[in-house]
């Protein structure tokens, strides 16, 4: 279980987390809901370890063993698509390329750089990147913005058979519905509804 307790965060006289506390289950992608600027994308940079509250704490989970989906896609223009995975994949988990680009339906795209890639091949290559890391949390700030639903449903399909917690930000229904634990937000400072 990774446990939240009292986390209190404010960026200048503005308060994001005022002692927020929450559980996150050890399994099952967890999607955290609630209007933009309500301060889901500090939530999950305080579990990452990126950001240090003012007080507070985060046990359960160790900030060298997580893996983060920022917004931003933060794609190296001068590495192809297999590069972008084979860069973060060790020598023995090289196997993993190809069925990672089947999982982002991308297989087509191996030597493409970003330049190429519309903005959805985009986002599911930052993805399946993020995916490549052997970590024992994925932390995914709306990991399908830009994204057809039905390639969304597929990559949440392979989510939900992972055995380490995913925590996904998102306001689109439809991937809500397929999440494990839906929790409702609204802030700031950040409170569960």
């Amino acid at each position: 279980m990774i446990q939240i307790r009292d986390l209190t965060l404010s960026f200048g006289d503005k308060p994001v987390l005022d002692r927020f506390s929450l559980d996150i289950p050890e399994r099952g992608v967890t999607a955290l809901s609630g209007p933009s600027g309500c301060g889901k994308t500090t939530l999950l940079r305080c579990i990452a370890g990126l950001e240090s509250p003012q007080g507070g704490s985060v046990t359960g989970v160790s900030p060298a063993r997580t893996a983060i989906l920022f917004q931003e896609d933060r794609l190296l223009p001068w590495r192809t698509v297999e590069q972008h995975l084979t860069d973060v994949l060790p020598p023995q988990r090289r196997e993993m390329v190809a069925p990672l680009l089947r999982l982002a339906q991308l297989e087509g795209e191996r030597y493409a750089r970003p330049a190429s890639l519309s903005g959805g091949m985009g986002r599911r290559l930052a993805l399946a990147r993020c995916l490549a890391l052997d970590a024992d949390l994925y932390l995914l700030d709306e990991p399908f913005a830009g994204v057809d639903l039905s390639r969304a449903r597929t990559i949440m399909d392979y989510l939900r058979q992972l055995d380490t917690p995913v925590v996904i930000a998102s306001h689109e229904p439809e991937i809500l519905s397929l999440a494990h634990n839906i929790i409702f937000f609204q802030g700031p400072p950040l409170k569960v509804v």
